[in-house]
């Protein structure tokens, strides 16, 4: 009965529509029940693979796109997403300086946008998938959105200082605040940063002590790694001190420093002596400023001290128990990582 059935010349009504899936399957088979089902069968089937197969290329492309332009090329070529920040290197670099200035920190910055971008993108392409799925299937979208909707408003009421943390941190990468490595000052804590993530920043400080920030909480960021820096020292003298004469040796010892081939590459410009900038009935504040790059300014204000302290004591303005050289309180001390 049920061959008979499947064999019958009985035309079903579909059949009768050209170029349907139920008159090219009764054409093809003359079965009644394969030409009614056809649709349920063959093409909901087929549909369902085809959005699959799209939204699964247009993922993939997406992320070829996204990774070709957070990619830094092996000759050092600055990303492309990441190019609008070029201008945050000073004008007095090069190019082959400005690359290796910004080196692996640039390179993790570009690599960490295009992860969170590449998830971004897959989500929202992986939701668009499963709603296109369900409307195939002949679901009601509109009350599923609604409750999605109200589920997400709940779940932001709720989570919101996560939100901000996220949020925030992906402004910081985008942004270039500061990268792994970077000396900065958060406020309530300042060191090395040694992980940039999306919800938290964690610095080490001087003392080994490991800071976990959240970046929804970060309000300023003091980076003292980025591009140039200033080292300076501000030197105390005695009321009877020759102004001229520390003059002439604290120039002659930074100007040394800066013409030997060991520092000469780090530092980015003549040294700047300021002169007399205070003066007290103790005695006077002399002030010397050396600008350098933001990797090398704490070990060359050491040695910019060493020499300064030595250069005015063999010119017989302080001794080695009456006289100190420090830096003042608003300036760049010892490296604070």
């Amino acid at each position: 009965m049920l061959t008979d059935f499947l064999l019958s010349d009985d035309a079903p009504a579909c059949a009768s529509d050209e170029g349907s899936a139920c008159g090219l399957i009764w054409k093809a088979t003359r079965s009644p029940w394969l030409a009614e089902s056809a649709d349920t069968l063959i093409v909901l089937p087929l549909r369902i693979l085809m959005i699959i197969a799209i939204c699964l290329i247009a993922r993939g492309l997406i992320n070829r796109t996204i990774k070709r332009l957070t990619q830094t090329s092996a000759n050092g070529r600055v990303p492309a997403i990441l190019r609008p920040f070029k201008e945050r290197v000073p004008n007095l670099m090069s190019d082959a300086d400005a690359v290796e200035l910004l080196g692996d920190r640039r390179r993790q910055r570009a690599e960490t946008i295009g992860s969170v971008m590449r998830s971004l993108v897959s989500w929202l392409i992986y939701a668009i998938m499963f709603m296109l799925i369900l409307d195939e299937f002949g679901v009601n979208l509109g009350p599923l959105l609604a409750s999605a909707g109200v589920a997400g408003l709940a779940i932001g009421f709720g989570a919101q200082a996560l939100v901000k943390d996220v949020i925030s941190g992906i402004f910081m990468i985008m942004e270039d605040q500061y990268g792994v490595g970077d000396a900065v000052d958060l406020g309530e804590a300042s060191g090395t940063v040694e992980v940039v993530g999306l919800r938290v920043t964690t610095i080490r400080d001087i003392q080994g002590t490991l800071w976990y920030v959240r970046n929804g909480e970060i309000i300023r960021v003091g980076n003292q790694s980025q591009g140039w820096a200033k080292v300076i020292l501000d030197i105390p003298l005695p009321p009877s001190a020759d102004v001229e004469k520390a003059q002439e040796a604290i120039s002659a010892a930074a100007t040394e420093l800066s013409e030997e081939e060991q520092w000469a590459a780090s530092i980015l410009d003549k040294p700047e002596v300021q002169g007399v900038v205070n003066i007290t009935i103790d005695g006077m504040t002399f002030r010397l400023a050396l600008k350098t790059t933001s990797e090398d300014q704490w070990a060359i204000g050491r040695e910019l001290r060493r020499r300064v302290s030595a250069s005015l004591q063999e010119a017989g303005i302080i001794t080695p128990f009456t006289g100190r050289v420090f830096v003042s309180p608003t300036s760049q001390a010892d490296n604070p990582a």
